[in-house]
């Protein structure tokens, strides 16, 4: 991939910074949790997002909220950037290290502190599993919603950072709508308590502004969580269409009867199939596209929507619709969907993954402008996303072998996360933007309000020494994709005229 930089590295000036910086991180760490060989460097060099690579200088690795704390004192006091990494799988390249930086790892973190079952809630620390949290709350007859596909790795410190999702967010919310309170650390090593165990607290919600923030404004040192009671009944119906249009106008129309579904995904016939090879889901492998829409509640609730949203579907065109009716055959219906990314892995090289958000009633015509540019790029374009929400995840198939392929790749993505801001929605809706997007920032946002997202970022961190370079593009580095946009034939903003 082609991210570009707009820091300047001087090897001999790392060279020195890192030698000073060790020492110091040594006065109060042990040698084990600072880390500055090249070879110990490198499993830190990306994220999921493995295209971009780029080894830190250094790497400390704390137990304890103090020790973080001093950390960032001392990157703070000799001018070292700090770039904050949980599990390693995200998907935007938001873990991506600095040469010139220290990378923080909360890997450590990983204790769940407290379980309230009256309250609902749990406090955990960042580097817990997402599916961890459900795990421990299960005895209790309760579960944390939020469920990327990701969830038996992925660390709920990194959901907050990226305001991750997930199949059952339809119906109850992304990260945001599901933690009470976050305890940070500054870029100056001060310790702040966000959010409130009540159900409001005074002043600026400055708890919501840190989910999603990327680790740009603060270090994520404690979360609660809210925990739900487990629903009574749930089932799943799988929907199988002969045209992708139809599933679409389907998720439109059970949304239309007043239905919120807990969740209600998509799947087109590459998706299917590579699933269905990988974990023999049972999906019918002829069809165009699948739905699988989840319901949940009392049992008299959950036998009402089924019988509706049966009637849609077939109303919409569907071949065949199966309800579960069985938690085997409900957990079934879900594997191949929980497992379609390592799925189509397994049918092409190289896979992009892009993640962008749409009004539901623009899925039919975006995802036939994604068909269209698939076939202008000549690549393939497999279709799996949270179509309840209109969050997207196409996955670009390339061969990085093959030259040109990385990127066309590239540029295809680009695309259509334009084509998704042209249909009124946005260019992420839970991987985060870090390095990938961050030219199409430019597309979304003109320059008044990219301004007042530096000034946000100039309140919290003066001197832009947490996770630099990501998420939040310079003017100049928009002015420089308009200008190139605009050589090509295309203007720099792209919501200003239909492409």
């Amino acid at each position: 991939m082609t991210f570009v930089s707009e820091r300047t590295i001087d090897a001999d000036e790392v060279a020195r910074t890192r030698a000073s910086l060790v020492a110091s991180l040594r006065e109060f760490l042990d040698s084990g949790s600072v880390l500055h060989e090249r070879e110990a460097l490198r499993p830190y060099e990306c994220d999921g997002l493995s295209a971009y690579r780029e080894v830190p200088m250094a790497v400390a690795l704390p137990r304890t909220i103090e020790e973080v704390q001093r950390i960032m004192r001392t990157a703070h006091a000799h001018g070292v950037p700090v770039v904050a990494r949980g599990a390693g799988t995200g998907l935007s390249g938001g873990a991506l290290p600095l040469a010139d930086g220290l990378l923080l790892s909360l890997a450590r973190f990983n204790q769940i502190l407290d379980i309230d079952a009256e309250r609902r809630l749990a406090r955990v620390q960042p580097g817990v599993r997402n599916l961890a949290i459900s795990e421990a709350a299960a005895p209790y007859g309760l579960y944390y919603a939020p469920d990327p596909s990701s969830q038996i790795a992925c660390s709920i410190g990194g959901n907050v950072a990226e305001n991750s999702g997930g199949v059952h967010c339809l119906k109850y919310g992304l990260t945001v709508h599901n933690i009470l309170r976050l305890e940070i650390v500054t870029v100056e090593g001060e310790r702040l308590t966000l959010g409130s165990l009540a159900p409001d607290a005074p002043g600026y919600d400055l708890m919501a502004l840190m989910t999603g923030s990327e680790g740009m404004l603060g270090i994520i040192v404690e979360i609660t969580v809210k925990l739900l009671p487990k629903p009574r009944q749930a089932q799943a119906l799988l929907g199988a269409f002969a045209a992708v249009g139809n599933a679409a106008q389907a998720v439109g129309r059970i949304i239309a009867e007043g239905i919120i579904p807990a969740g209600l995904e998509m799947m087109d016939n590459p998706a299917i199939r590579a699933a269905e090879d990988f974990v023999h889901a049972g999906y019918p492998v002829d069809a165009a596209a699948i739905l699988i829409c989840e319901l949940d509640g009392t049992t008299a609730e959950v036998a009402a929507d089924i019988d509706v949203v049966r009637q849609v579907m077939y109303g919409c065109g569907a071949a065949e619709v199966r309800v579960s009716t069985s938690e085997e055959e409900r957990m079934r219906f879900w594997a191949g969907r929980k497992a379609a990314f390592p799925a189509v892995g397994r049918i092409s090289p190289d896979y992009y993954c892009m993640d962008g958000t749409i009004p539901r009633r623009a899925l039919p015509q975006v995802l036939t402008d994604i068909d269209a540019a698939s076939r202008e790029f000549g690549l393939r374009v497999v279709n799996v996303f949270h179509a309840g929400d209109g969050n997207l995840h196409p996955l670009i198939l390339f061969d990085a072998n093959k030259a040109g392929e990385v990127e066309r790749a590239e540029t295809l993505g680009g695309r259509i996360l334009e084509l998704c801001v042209l249909a009124g929605g946005t260019i992420t809706g839970e991987h985060g933007v870090g390095v990938e997007k961050i030219n199409q920032m430019c597309v979304q946002f003109p320059p008044e309000e990219l301004k007042q997202f530096h000034a946000v970022k100039h309140a919290f961190d003066e001197r832009a020494l947490l996770n630099p370079g990501k998420a939040v593009p310079t003017l100049n580095r928009c002015a420089e994709f308009g200008a190139m946009r605009v050589h090509h034939g295309a203007l720099p903003f792209a919501h200003l005229e239909r492409f």
